[in-house]
C-alpha cells in the first residue's frame, strides 16, 4: 500500500472515531437536559443577569471585519456607579412599623447604608448627555460616570422612564468621542450586531452576535403597569452583569439599539440578550431632554394579541393583528370611531401584527399628532384618522414631576372641599392611576393632610418629603399618609416607595 493510501485510510478512521464521539456525547447531553420553552412558566426573566459561561456558537465562513465598529464604539460607552444610600432598620413586619408610626410608640433611629450598582451608558451628544437604562441609576443618591479614559464625573439625571427601561444623564465635559444613531427599522433578522458595555467592570468588552428576532415582548418592564412598552431586538450577543445601558451597534458602528435584559431559565446568560431599539430610544431621550419627562401618546384601548384561538372564538377570519377588547371613554380611539371587536392592522402605513409592533409605533408619536389607523371590523377593511391623547385626556404637554412612581394626579384642595371637612390646606388625590398609591388602597378624592409627621398644605409639600425620603435622608422609604375622604372618613396608609 502506498504511502498516501495509508495516510487517506488513518484520516478516515480518525473522521469516523471523532463522528462516533461527537453523536455519543450529543446523545447523551439530549438525554440529560430538559427541552427549553420562552412561553414555559419555568423560564424566568432577569436584567444582565451573572453567568458562568458562554456559548461557543458555530458561524458561517464569511468575511466580517468588526474592528472599525468596534474601535469606534468603545471609546463612547461608559461605565456607570449608582450609589444608593438604604436605610438599615430593624427587623419589623410593614403593620408593625404602621401601628407604631400612627399610634404613639415612637420613632427609631436608623442608619443608612450604601449600595453600589454597575452598569454602563452611551454617550450620545459631545457635550455629554449619556443615556443607560433606568433600573441601572433608579434611585440612587449619587451617580459616576467614568469614561474608557479613566476620567470619572458626577452625573446629574435629566429624566427618567420605568415604562421603556430608559434615563437620561449629563456630565459637565466637551468634544466627547459619541456613537451615531442607526435606524432600527433597517435591522434584519441574521444581521451582524455588537454589543459594547462593561460587565463585571470590565471596561471595553465587545461581544458579537446575530439579530435572532424583532419586536420581542418580554413582559418584563414595568410588569404591574399595563402601559409597560416593549418591542425588544434580540440578539445572541453575550450580555452579562454591568452590560446594562450599553450599546447594541451594527458592522458600521451605528447605534441601534441600547442593551436591558436577558432572558433564560436559570437568571444566567443562556444565549439570548434584548436591546431596547433605537426607534424608541430617540423619542424617548428627546423627550426627556426637552420636557424631564416623555410625552406619551395615547390611542386609548385595551389590546389583544390575534391568534387562531381567539380568531375562532371572535368568529374572526384574521390571525395577524391586534384586537380591540376595549374603548376607553372620551379616547382617541373612540373619536375615530374604533369599535370593541376591531382588529387593528397598520398605523401609518406600518403593519402592526402583533402588540408589541403596535405598542412601539403608537410610542414614537406625542399626544397631538394625527395618525391614520387601518383595521378590520368584520370582513370590512377601514381607516380612520385619529389624534393622540396624553394619560389625562387631552394633547398638552406633560409637566416633569419627580413623584410619577406614586401613580396620582395631585393638587391643592380646593376652598370649597376645605370648608366642608373643616381643614386647613391638604393635597387632594384627583386621580390614581397605575402606582405606589393605587397599590396601598388609596382611591381617587383622597385628602392628604400629613405624611411622616409634616403637615400638608400643598403639592410643593408632598414633594419635599418624597425627595427627602428618597435621598434617605429620612427613617425610611416608607410615605406614612393620614387623610379624609369627602365624606369626612378619616384613612391611614403605609406607602412604601420601594417595592
Amino acid at each position: 500500500m502506498t504511502s498516501f493510501k495509508k495516510t487517506l485510510l488513518a484520516l478516515v478512521a480518525v473522521a469516523g472515531v471523532s463522528s462516533g464521539v461527537s453523536i455519543a456525547l450529543f446523545s447523551a447531553m439530549q438525554e440529560k437536559s430538559e427541552p427549553i420553552s420562552l412561553n414555559g412558566e419555568s423560564v424566568t426573566t432577569a436584567y444582565a443577569t451573572p453567568t458562568t459561561f458562554t456559548p461557543v456558537v458555530s458561524r458561517p465562513a464569511v468575511e466580517t471585519d468588526f474592528t472599525q465598529a468596534a474601535a469606534s464604539t468603545v471609546n463612547a460607552v461608559v461605565s456607570i456607579k449608582s450609589t444608593t444610600m438604604q436605610q438599615q432598620r430593624p427587623s419589623c413586619s410593614m403593620e408593625e412599623e404602621f401601628f407604631k408610626y400612627f399610634f404613639g410608640q415612637g420613632r427609631r433611629d436608623y442608619t443608612p447604608q450604601p449600595r453600589v450598582g454597575m452598569g454602563s451608558g452611551v454617550i450620545i451628544s459631545e457635550d455629554g448627555y449619556i443615556v443607560t437604562n433606568n433600573h441601572v441609576i433608579e434611585q440612587a443618591d449619587k451617580i459616576e460616570v467614568t469614561l474608557n479614559d479613566k476620567r470619572s464625573f458626577e452625573a446629574t439625571l435629566i429624566g427618567s422612564d420605568p415604562i421603556t427601561d430608559l434615563a437620561l444623564l449629563k456630565i459637565d465635559a466637551e468634544k466627547l468621542p459619541i456613537v451615531r444613531f442607526g435606524d432600527s427599522d433597517k435591522l434584519q433578522v441574521g444581521e451582524w450586531v455588537l454589543a459594547v458595555g462593561n460587565p463585571f467592570q470590565l471596561n471595553s468588552t465587545v461581544t458579537a452576535g446575530i439579530v435572532s428576532a424583532k419586536s420581542r415582548n418580554l413582559g418584563m418592564i414595568a410588569p404591574s403597569n399595563r402601559m409597560g412598552i416593549e418591542s425588544f431586538i434580540q440578539t445572541d450577543a453575550a450580555v452579562n452583569p454591568g452590560n446594562s445601558g450599553g450599546a447594541l451597534v451594527n458592522t458600521a458602528g451605528e447605534l441601534v439599539g441600547i442593551n436591558t435584559a436577558i432572558y433564560s431559565e436559570t437568571g444566567n446568560y443562556a444565549g439570548y440578550s434584548f436591546a431596547i431599539p433605537t426607534s424608541i430610544v430617540s423619542k424617548v431621550i428627546t423627550d426627556l431632554k426637552q420636557y424631564g419627562t416623555v410625552q406619551r401618546a395615547m390611542l386609548g384601548v385595551s389590546i389583544m394579541e390575534m391568534n387562531d384561538q381567539l380568531a375562532k372564538e371572535k368568529n374572526i377570519e384574521l390571525r395577524k393583528g391586534v384586537y380591540v377588547a376595549e374603548v376607553s371613554e372620551r379616547s382617541a380611539a373612540m373619536e375615530a370611531g374604533l369599535e370593541t371587536g376591531d382588529v387593528i392592522v397598520a398605523i401609518n402605513g406600518v403593519a402592526t401584527p402583533t402588540v408589541a409592533i403596535l405598542q412601539e409605533q403608537i410610542a414614537r408619536y406625542r399626544p397631538g399628532d394625527k395618525i391614520k389607523i387601518e383595521f378590520f371590523r368584520g370582513k370590512d377593511k377601514k381607516q380612520a384618522d385619529s389624534v393622540l391623547k396624553n394619560s389625562d385626556g387631552n394633547t398638552e404637554v406633560t409637566k416633569a414631576s419627580n413623584i410619577d412612581m406614586l401613580g396620582a394626579t395631585l393638587k391643592e384642595a380646593s376652598d370649597e372641599l376645605r370648608n366642608k371637612l373643616r381643614i386647613r390646606g391638604g393635597v387632594e388625590v384627583t386621580k390614581v392611576k397605575e402606582g405606589q398609591f393605587k397599590k396601598a388602597g388609596i382611591r381617587d378624592g383622597f385628602v392628604i393632610l400629613d405624611i411622616n409627621g409634616e403637615r400638608i398644605m400643598n403639592v410643593k409639600n408632598v414633594e419635599a418629603v418624597f425627595q427627602a425620603l428618597m435621598r434617605g435622608d429620612t427613617r425610611d422609604k416608607v410615605m406614612f399618609i393620614k387623610g379624609l375622604y369627602p365624606n369626612g372618613r378619616a384613612a391611614y396608609y403605609a406607602v412604601p416607595l420601594v417595592d
